[in-house]
């Protein structure tokens, strides 16, 4: 699928994605109503993989294989040999699980939400922010700001439409999801700063939303999970109102390449240490940046932050620096909980439909939201 998307293509595209492409551009916030991969209630189809299980992945469940059996048969360029226009033309994970589910007769199920858009003003510009709120709700509810993946330079909020979608059906919150700008246009930090600036809007402006201004959380994958830690310690520094909680979804928190998961995951898909050290080398203006807190999390001043919570997979470049910044977060008193799926790789979260672990980690992930909510 290629940046420019049609209304149903769009529609389609509601669940995760991707450490493998699309821009930030073609969006509608007016998704239809009836069609969303985020969750379903049904029994999934057998899924069998057409081949064997890969060099690096002998613990893979067949659903998360057969996805990226259909990955990788679209024939993309790799993208560390592509510009980042280029990488963002290429298939995504969200495309290979509309594909799984077309070809194995797995229906869409019915959308609990409603979106709409809006932008907002930012130093140099401004950026969109998508709203979703679930269905038929009355009254104030609480908020949680998302911040999608895609290592800081791919990816939208089209591509990641499936966990912001499936945390307000399952929290009963409206969600924010951000279109922060993107590298190699907008260097470090411009992301965190775009990030803080859309924390800060919801913060003065949830009633807006019919949001509880008492009651935010923030959240994110990959990228997105390194931003959402981000807005804890931001918030404390700024002595702006601290969020109520934090999710971060297998979220970049280090600048070691040499862990024990980038050693035994350095091949793995749909994200491997190559695609790491490409988005690493257009978001910094320097490698030395990787040393700044912002990006090395597990090196930061982690004290006085609510709760966190990590979700981390087995095959994942990101897993170990994901444990590790639970223990440093937990040797800080902060209060964590964390949980790691096996069986599964980077961008398991938004395939719901097709991933009984992602069903999981969504229920998870939806729990200590609600728990933190209810404080």
């Amino acid at each position: 699928m290629k940046i420019q998307l049609n209304i149903l293509a769009i529609a389609l595209a509601a669940t995760l994605a991707s450490c493998t492409g699309s821009g930030d551009k073609g969006q509608t916030d007016s998704l239809a109503a009836d069609t969303t991969m985020a969750d379903t209630a049904s029994t999934p189809a057998v899924l069998k993989p057409k081949g064997p299980k890969p060099a690096w992945g002998n613990n893979l469940t067949p659903e998360m294989q057969v996805v990226l059996e259909k990955l990788a048969s679209y024939g993309d360029q790799p993208i560390p040999t592509l510009t980042p226009a280029g990488a963002r033309k290429n298939h995504t994970p969200t495309d290979a699980v509309m594909d799984v589910m077309k070809e194995n007769n797995i229906p869409m199920p019915p959308s609990k939400v409603d979106t709409t858009g809006k932008s907002i003003a930012v130093t140099g510009g401004s950026i969109h922010l998508r709203m979703y709120r679930p269905k038929d709700a009355s009254g104030t509810l609480p908020v949680i700001v998302y911040y999608h993946g895609g290592g800081f330079v791919i990816a939208d909020l089209d591509v990641y439409d499936a966990a912001p979608r499936v945390l307000a059906e399952k929290t009963g919150a409206v969600v924010v999801s951000v279109a922060y700008r993107l590298a190699p246009e907008h260097k470090f930090p411009t992301a965190h700063e775009d990030a803080f600036a859309a924390y800060q809007w919801v913060v003065k402006n949830a009633a807006s939303i019919n949001g509880d201004p008492k009651k935010i959380a923030v959240a994110g994958e990959s990228a997105g999970g390194n931003l959402a830690v981000n807005m804890a310690m931001m918030a404390r520094d700024k002595r702006v109102q601290l969020p109520v909680a934090v999710l971060a979804v297998y979220p970049v928190a280090g600048s070691d390449m040499t862990t024990p998961s980038y050693q035994k995951n350095a091949a793995s898909k749909p994200l491997d240490k190559p695609m790491m050290e490409w988005f690493v080398k257009h978001y910094l203006n320097n490698m030395g940046e990787g040393k700044d807190p912002r990006i090395n999390l597990v090196a930061a001043n982690l004290k006085n932050l609510p709760p966190v919570t990590i979700i981390t997979a087995e095959y994942d470049p990101l897993q170990s620096e994901g444990q590790l910044l639970a223990k440093k977060l937990e040797s800080a008193g902060v209060t964590v909980d964390s949980r790691n799926y096996n069986g599964v790789t980077h961008e398991f979260f938004g395939m719901g439909t097709v991933l009984p672990e992602a069903r999981q980690a969504n229920d998870y992930a939806a729990s200590a939201l609600k728990k933190a909510f209810a404080q």
